[in-house]
């Protein structure tokens, strides 16, 4: 289910749940890599350093991409009982390790049936666009479309998406794991100060997969394809070269949805035996 923190603390433990906002543009994505500076890596570093242990293992809800923003990623990681002090207190002393572009925004004590990946029932993402003369202030934050775009075309477009697909088009195929998703929302909204609002759910992402699906509806918005070209590339199922990713600095983790802590375990469960049904499709 996540890697064993009790390898490295035998004993008592206690579960540690956390929200975290980081910003992406100096990370080279989430997880854990040889000689790159992930924001699990620094996390881990900081956390095992105040905790006093050779290594705790910080798991998550989603694996961001490279240059990915969070404001509600949603973390847990196990401690031995006798180093649970206050929340506030832990918090306080991890983020004063922490590299000024990560932060713990919360922390609390869960249940050892919590787990932050596979408890979840969905997660969000936002993604913003802005048009006209090149902003300083937006260019970490938002991407710039050089040409006019159909907001209305594209939520249209995008709601013949939703509901249980093979998303294989729309994402980097890695070994071992399904491309079988549920989108849940794909809106497209014009804020009132022009920035253009995309909000995407779904129960779980592929690799690549937000970044993917907007990069693909944005062609619809530009006129350079319609609303059944989308609807026949999902259909293909394979990813094409030519078709636009949208760059990371756009995409914020916005968001995790997680069920009642007494529906935690049985959560984790059917999460696991779906995934297990759907690789077994391939």
């Amino acid at each position: 289910m996540s890697e064993p923190s009790d390898a490295v603390m035998p004993g008592g433990l206690s579960r540690i749940r956390g929200t975290v906002a980081y910003d992406g543009k100096n990370f080279s994505g989430w997880g854990m890599q040889p000689d790159a500076r992930t924001v699990q890596g620094v996390m881990e570093e900081a956390i095992s350093t105040v905790m006093r242990v050779p290594r705790v293992v910080v798991q998550s809800a989603g694996r961001t991409d490279a240059g990915v923003h969070a404001r509600g990623q949603v973390i847990h990681f196990d401690i031995p009982h006798e180093r649970v002090i206050n929340m506030v207190d832990m918090a306080y002393k991890i983020n004063a390790l922490l590299p000024e572009d990560v932060s713990i925004l919360e922390l609390e004590e869960t249940s050892m049936d919590f787990d932050a990946r596979f408890s979840a029932l969905s997660r969000s993402y936002v993604y913003l666009i802005y048009r006209g003369v090149r902003n300083p202030l937006l260019r970490d934050w938002a991407h710039r479309s050089w040409l006019p775009l159909d907001v209305a075309a594209m939520h249209e477009a995008s709601q013949q998406l939703l509901g249980l697909h093979d998303f294989a088009a729309f994402c980097k195929k890695r070994e071992g794991s399904t491309t079988i998703r549920t989108l849940m929302r794909f809106d497209w909204n014009e804020q009132p100060d022009g920035m253009i609002r995309v909000d995407v759910q779904a129960d779980a992402f592929c690799y690549s997969m937000v970044r993917a699906l907007v990069g693909a509806v944005l062609s619809i918005g530009e006129g350079k394809n319609d609303a059944g070209w989308l609807v026949n590339y999902l259909e293909g199922k394979q990813r094409r070269p030519e078709v636009f990713a949208a760059p990371a600095c756009g995409l914020t983790f916005d968001s995790v949805e997680y069920p009642p802590p007494s529906e935690y375990a049985a959560r984790i469960k059917e999460t696991l035996r779906m995934r297990e049904e759907d690789d077994g499709a391939y």
